[in-house]
């Protein structure tokens, strides 16, 4: 008897963590219909990252969400199959988007259909309670996607109005006479203009998708996940104010031509690695003040 209920039990543990025949050939057939709709999508996504360094972060996104998936799989097999038919109307809503991407050559909306595509098929074939169960590694997929120009250039804008701000307050402080003109900082021995590439846009958006990385990896608490993922935006911020008050010393103090060339590029990476190291620190000041008592909250 107990042989028996063993033999049971196994069976429908190795049962549960197969997909229905049926469910199988009809995610196969979705999958090749996606791919075929969206195949030039995703290539030209992909071409972008590859092209646009603000945007090359954009690789690890559906690789890290990939294995979040495959990490959380034993939970996912446990979870009771309830297709629902209001996958559809997520699907349409899906099409109507792409349609109206590519009749404007739009390429924000193509992109953001792929993502509710894929909603409407999880729904479809698994229901909402397995929808829930994966919303994380899907909602972080919108990091792949990069942002329209239309909003990414007056926060590209803004950012650099307040980088050079910042930069005009600090730099008097050590001495250095500066004149202001909007991200133009006027030094005595030469101008310096905070461009789009040194605005910090580039750090900001690679930071806060590591730092939801950093978060999921480190820490069960979904507030202090919040916390450090909000954390990165200003933390990219001050990063960047940095840079630029850096650059400004060592123009007035050193040498006007280190302000470019190989110590210019380099800031951008020390930049970076001064980032980790204050989400980190924050991190550890969390972990002091509000210790972790092995229960996710």
């Amino acid at each position: 008897m107990t042989q028996l209920l063993q033999t049971q039990v196994s069976t429908g543990a190795l049962e549960a963590t197969r997909l229905p025949a049926s469910s199988s050939w009809q995610l196969g057939v979705l999958s090749a219909l996606i791919l075929w709709l969206y195949g030039s999508t995703l290539i030209h996504l992909g071409a972008q990252w590859w092209q646009n360094p603000n945007f090359s972060h954009g690789f690890f996104v559906p690789l890290f969400s990939a294995w979040v998936v495959w990490q959380e799989r034993d939970g996912l097999a446990r979870i009771s199959s309830r297709p629902s038919w209001s996958g559809l109307a997520i699907i349409a809503v899906a099409m109507f988007t792409l349609t109206v991407g590519q009749m404007g050559a739009e390429l924000f909306l193509a992109r953001s259909s792929f993502l509710l595509v894929l909603a409407g098929v999880t729904v479809l074939l698994y229901g909402w309670s397995f929808f829930r169960a994966v919303f994380f590694p899907w909602a972080f997929l919108v990091l792949m996607i990069p942002i329209p120009a239309i909003i990414f250039n007056p926060i590209t804008f803004r950012l650099q109005l307040l980088a050079s701000r910042v930069a005009a307050i600090t730099l008097p402080i050590f001495g250095v006479p500066i004149l202001r003109e909007g991200n133009v900082i006027n030094l005595p021995s030469m101008a310096l203009e905070v461009a789009e590439a040194c605005s910090g846009i580039r750090s900001l958006i690679s930071l806060i998708t590591l730092a939801i990385i950093y978060g999921y990896l480190t820490e069960r608490r979904r507030w202090a996940r919040w916390v450090l993922a909000l954390a990165s935006v200003p933390i990219a911020v001050v990063a960047n104010s940095v840079r630029i008050v850096g650059t400004g010393l060592l123009v007035q103090y050193w040498d006007p031509d280190k302000a470019e060339g190989y110590f210019h590029a380099s800031w951008g990476v020390i930049i970076f690695f001064v980032s980790l190291v204050m989400l980190y620190a924050l991190h550890r000041l969390i972990c002091v003040i509000w210790p972790e008592k092995g229960v996710a909250s």
